[in-house]
């Protein structure tokens, strides 16, 4: 087996790590990340945190930390990498994600809205998460993350079919993806071409097995990168996610039609 659970659903992995200290406030020190919108809380063991949009309120069951700052408290949300890729690449040491304060997003493979309320944070009141995924399932979830954050927009549809949700998504600056598919690169090319402006930036998850899992991963990630150049996406860096994620690899870049 894979030896560690993936931590879905309700109980699983639970949110961040991090003592008694991340309650406390004081004891923990927030500081800016080199990534804009992203933050790193330095207490027993440091936790990557984003600044909650929706102060007192966990989405998934994640911890969440004030600070406070003069008068006023700053709540931020422990953003576990074992539960997002997202989050998994940014400790990994991925050089730019894009996407920060005032982005408008298309994130493809929204799954229940976990890492998307994140992203959401991330974002912030001036950005927007235009966030799509299939499952009615995970939609449901997906959904009430939406009702509590106003720049989360849940669409209830097939990547795979870009013109259903034309008139609900407007054109983005980052295009996320974490669609697991063997047909991922033209699920994307399709998306990018109708909604992500020219030079705009993507992030792409691919997970090896899903793909051919009769080949080794590193070609596996090869030849999708190879699809993907060949669909006008400029790859700049491609990293894996171990320790978080076995043979999976997230990679960015800029795209050009």
């Amino acid at each position: 087996g894979r030896g560690r659970g993936r931590g879905r659903g309700r109980g699983g992995r639970g949110g961040g790590r991090g003592g008694r200290g991340m309650g406390g406030g004081k004891k923990v020190l927030v500081q800016g990340h080199r990534l804009e919108g992203v933050f790193i809380a330095r207490g027993k063991e440091d936790a990557l945190v984003t600044r909650n949009m929706v102060p007192g309120e966990s989405v998934y069951g994640e911890k969440r930390i004030t600070v406070e700052q003069g008068e006023e408290k700053i709540e931020y949300r422990v953003w576990n990498p074992f539960r997002s890729k997202l989050a998994a690449a940014i400790v990994g040491g991925v050089g730019n994600i894009y996407m920060k304060p005032g982005s408008k997003v298309l994130y493809l493979g929204a799954a229940s809205g976990t890492t998307v309320s994140h992203v959401s944070d991330l974002v912030g009141p001036e950005g927007v998460v235009y966030a799509v995924e299939f499952s009615h399932r995970s939609g449901r979830d997906l959904i009430n993350v939406a009702k509590k954050r106003t720049n989360v927009i849940p669409i209830i549809e097939d990547a795979r079919h870009p013109i259903k949700y034309r008139m609900l998504c407007g054109m983005v600056d980052v295009l996320f993806a974490d669609v697991a598919q063997p047909d991922q690169a033209r699920i994307l090319a399709i998306n990018a071409h109708q909604f992500l402006k020219n030079g705009g930036n993507f992030v792409i998850s691919i997970k090896a097995n899903c793909i051919d899992s009769t080949a080794a991963p590193e070609a596996v990630f090869a030849a999708e990168v190879q699809k993907l150049r060949e669909e006008n996406f400029k790859p700049k860096e491609q990293i894996t996610l171990e320790p978080y994620e076995r043979d999976h690899a997230v990679v960015c870049g800029v795209y050009r039609p």
